[in-house]
């Protein structure tokens, strides 16, 4: 009876696992098979001899990201951009998370998210030429107006000052919307009838969100700055290159490591180097995925990611 039993249940599932066969193939394919890759960061890459043939190299693809003269200077700018876009953005998201979920009118709050989340999906190539539109100094609006106001107007692309200041606007401009979208689910998924009672007590809306809205929203936010940590090592290509019009005189604030080895590529030609980055960027993300997860445990039994 129990063999019959468990050959019913296994076949009851059959269904799903066609359903789920797709995504798993996909799965694989994406994610899986290229692993086999990996071993091009330790070869001598050739193009006439392939991935299997190329004869292997040890760390020598490993040591252009360190011994270059850019190398503090790409590293710099793409850790401390990324440590404070992962804090800025949560405080910005789950800000206007709650701002939005204040808004009477199904109709009012749909236009709102709609205008905030617009940016997400929109090209890096046309951002790029919107910020142009604003700051090209021939033509730009916000610097004729700036000339009009003051007189003269500063160069922005030349100018390196600008550009922290510049790359965070539109880095957040674009970004929040996508985590504002996240916390919206956590603070949906909150029972009404606390505030319900939060009301009946007297407390105001600021004290509902500081009493009851923020502490349930900690594992959320915690789960996704685990997973931010996870690309630190890591830019967005096209905000650091099309963004800035990869003009050499921004280097010093717009050069990361992605950019660094795609301006690298271009000129030698050499596979195996940027392998190796995209390695080193991989296990640098890893190790500080693992570490922030194993000090929220001990911090917090219940919102580690794993």
């Amino acid at each position: 009876m129990n063999q019959k039993k468990k050959k019913i249940s296994f076949k009851q599932w059959i269904p799903f696992y066609i359903m789920g066969l797709p995504g798993l193939i996909y799965l694989f394919i994406n994610n899986y098979l290229p692993l086999a890759g990996l071993q091009i960061a330790f070869k001598n890459f050739s193009y006439s001899k392939g991935m299997w043939a190329s004869p292997w190299c040890g760390l020598k693809n490993f040591k252009f990201l360190f011994r270059t003269a850019d190398a503090w200077i790409m590293i710099r700018n793409t850790l401390l951009y990324n440590i404070f876009w992962i804090i800025l953005g949560a405080v910005l998201g789950v800000t206007a998370a709650i701002l939005i979920n204040e808004v009477v009118g199904k109709l009012k709050k749909k236009f709102y998210m709609t205008a905030i989340l617009l940016p997400y999906l929109m090209s890096m190539v046309v951002i790029a030429y919107l910020v142009y539109a604003y700051l090209s100094p021939t033509s730009g609006l916000f610097t004729k107006a700036l000339e009009r106001w003051t007189g003269s107007a500063p160069a922005f692309y030349q100018e390196t000052k600008w550009w922290p200041f510049i790359l965070t606007f539109v880095n957040q401009w674009r970004q929040i919307g996508f985590g504002m979208i996240l916390y919206m689910s956590t603070i949906l998924g909150i029972d009404p009838s606390l505030y319900e009672a939060a009301t009946l007590d007297g407390a105001t809306r600021w004290q509902q969100h500081k009493k009851i809205t923020i502490p349930l929203m900690i594992p959320t936010i915690v789960m996704l700055f685990i997973l931010s940590l996870g690309q630190i090592f890591r830019s967005d290509f096209g905000l650091f290159y099309q963004v800035p019009m990869n003009q050499g005189s921004l280097y010093s604030v717009t050069q990361t490591i992605d950019t660094y080895v795609y301006r690298a590529l271009l000129k030698t030609n050499d596979v195996g180097m940027s392998s190796a980055a995209s390695f080193v960027q991989s296990v640098v993300g890893f190790i500080f995925i693992v570490g922030a997860n194993k000090v929220v445990s001990r911090l917090d039994e219940n919102s580690k990611l794993f």
